[in-house]
This record gives structure tokens, sequence and C-alpha cells, in this order.
């Protein structure tokens, strides 16, 4: 019995130092802060602007677009970013949101105008493509937490000089301070793998040796930057486009600290989770993808850093389609022409950046 003891009283010894330790790191203090992409499938207004490409978006198109569907749809898109909340952050939601499949400003004014995230107070970055359907992309942002410094967009068909009039989605580059941190945030909408995903995999991986050529300049310009890349790639993440071309890894171990980007995705994709799926099969084509600057938690001066948290798809039930053949998919505005009153036929994404508190 005397050796029994003495064993538990040791042992209990040997755990004080963890409990304490377990205890401090309790009583830090962190907050969060949400980066979201989000395709929002084709959120038109209802004027033809541009002719043919445009027509189906109008009310005398194929679609017949009104304004009762415009506005519906408006509804439906800022109720679901209303819903994406961030525990532990000082924001009612993301501070950052990209988005794609938009056909002008004036659409995101009204997307921010809407009672459900109006309270948010989300500025715009836009930039009018030559993409010949007339969709661009975006950022949103909320003013309290993200100082926009600059503004820049780069062309792909600058990369593809057997193809120069080649045009789709310019890729946009705001840069700022988030959290008292310098960030820039690349949005882009790759080319779609229209004539097969093989045959058209040659404009996607321009796209992604413009993206790293962007990220390398923006490195060499300060250093001492985090760089977050987001968009619809219509690519996964083991494609060339991403792995290749832009030398997105797959695990945190081959990010030396020296710029490499580092993909969430690819391994959540593996446990078959995506953001579009068609036939049984999921694809994860939107990423957001960052450098290996928010893989560590402290700098060089032993303060506190923005930090990698963790990735999810936001594949929310009311987001997903509860009958038929598209059952767990997403539930879309459109489905073989009939209007389903729907979200987009795309999940949002979001990762958490962490940041301590001292």
């Amino acid at each position: 019995m005397i050796k029994k003891a003495l064993f538990m009283a040791l042992a209990l010894a040997a755990l004080l130092p963890v409990q304490a330790f377990s205890q401090e790191q309790q009583e830090r203090r962190y907050t969060m802060y949400g980066v979201m992409f989000y395709n929002l499938e084709n959120l038109f207004d209802t004027i033809n602007n541009n002719g043919q490409y445009d027509k189906e978006f109008s009310p005398q198109g194929a679609r017949q677009w009104n304004g009762t569907k415009y506005w519906q749809k408006q509804h439906n898109m800022a109720y679901a970013i209303s819903q994406m909340e961030v525990n532990g952050s000082p924001a009612n939601g993301p501070v950052i949101i990209g988005v794609s499949e938009i056909e002008n400003i004036t659409v995101l004014e009204d997307l921010v105008r809407q009672p459900e995230i109006k309270d948010r107070h989300y500025r715009i970055v836009h930039h009018d493509s030559p993409d010949r359907r007339g969709v661009d992309v975006g950022l949103l942002y909320n003013p309290r937490f993200f100082k926009v410094l600059n503004v820049t967009n780069q062309r792909v068909n600058k990369y593809l000089p057997d193809y120069p009039e080649f045009r789709s989605r310019d890729q946009l580059c705001v840069t700022g301070m988030l959290a008292g941190e310098k960030v820039s945030v690349l949005v882009n909408h790759w080319p779609s793998r229209l004539g097969g995903e093989e045959q058209s995999s040659y404009l996607r991986e321009a796209a992604g040796r413009m993206a790293r050529e962007t990220i390398d300049s923006l490195l060499r310009d300060d250093p001492n930057q985090g760089i977050i890349f987001m968009g619809d790639l219509n690519d996964d993440p083991q494609n060339k486009s991403c792995s290749e071309a832009l030398g997105a890894k797959r695990e945190i171990k081959d990010c030396p600290g020296d710029g490499t980007c580092f993909n969430p995705w690819w391994n959540i994709l593996n446990k078959g989770i995506g953001t579009l799926g068609y036939k049984g099969n999921w694809n994860l084509f939107d990423q957001i993808i960052f450098t290996d600057y928010f893989l560590k938690h402290y700098d060089s001066k032993d303060k506190p850093t923005l930090t990698f948290s963790r990735a999810e798809v936001l594949n929310r039930k009311f987001l997903r389609s509860s009958e038929g053949d598209r059952q767990g998919y997403p539930l879309r505005t459109f489905s073989s022409g009939i209007f389903l009153n729907g979200y987009s036929d795309h999940f949002p994404t979001m990762i958490y950046l962490v940041k301590e508190v001292k």
C-alpha cells in the first residue's frame, strides 16, 4: 500500500506542470478572422448590356430573368453570407469575402445593401474584366478590420503568347492591413474546362503561373507580408495548375518559410468533401491557398502573428438540395432551365486565421 501511495504521489506531481501549462494556455485570449470565397453563380442584373452573351439574363431571355428573380437571388446570397458565423471574431462574420461570377459593381452594391448583411458595412473592390460573358471577380471587406492600401489587376493572356486574343477574368490583387499585418489577397476565376479537362488544362496552368509570378513579385516588394490566393479555379488541388504551376503544397512540412503556398483543400477533398458535384463525384474548385507566412505563430521579435487555424467547406444544410438526383449537392438558382430559387451551384469556403491578443 505504501509503494502504491508513493507511486500515485509521484504521478500526480508529474502531471502538475502539464496542468499548469494547460491552464495558462486557456487563459490566453485569441481573436479569429474569417476569410471566405464564394462563387455567386451568375449574379447578373436584368439589363442586356452585352448582346447575345447577356440576353440569357434579361426578361426577354430564356431564363426570363426579371426583377422578382433578381431580388430573390440577392436576398438568398445575402442570407447565405449572413449565416457564415466566425466564433471568437470581433466581426459579425467573415472580414474578407472574395466573389466570382458577378456581372458588375452594381450587383455588388445591391448585395451589400441587403438587410441580412447591411449592418456589416462591407465595402467593395471591383474591376471590369474582358470576359466574353461579362462576369468578373470582386472583393467585399469589412473596413473595421481590413484597410485597403493598393489594388492591381493582371490579365492571363500575357501568359498565353500563342493565344493573345483569349479573354477571361482578370486576377484582382488587393493589398491591405488585417489585424495590424500586411496582407495581399488575390481573387481569381480561372478558365473553364470547356472543350474537356485535359484539352483546356494549359489555360489554367497559365493562370497558375500568373498567380505564382504575382506572389513572387509581391514578396520581392515586401517579404514581410502574408499572401492569400482564392478563387474558383475550375481545377482540383492535385491538378497541374495548382500543384505545379502555382506550386501549392499538400502538407505543411513541405512549406519551409520561403513564400511557398500551402493548400489545405487537398486533404479535405481526399475525405470526399467538395464544393460542387456531379453523378456521385465531388470536385473542390473553390480554394483558398496561402503562403507559409500564416504557418508561423510569432515573428522574429516574438510578437504574435496571424496564424492559419483551419479550413472549411461551408456546406450548410440550407445550401444543399434535399431531393432528386442532386440531393446533397449545392441548391443552385436554376436546373434544366427551371428557377429553383436556390443559392449557387458551388458551396462557399472559408479559412480561419487566429491571432493571440497580448
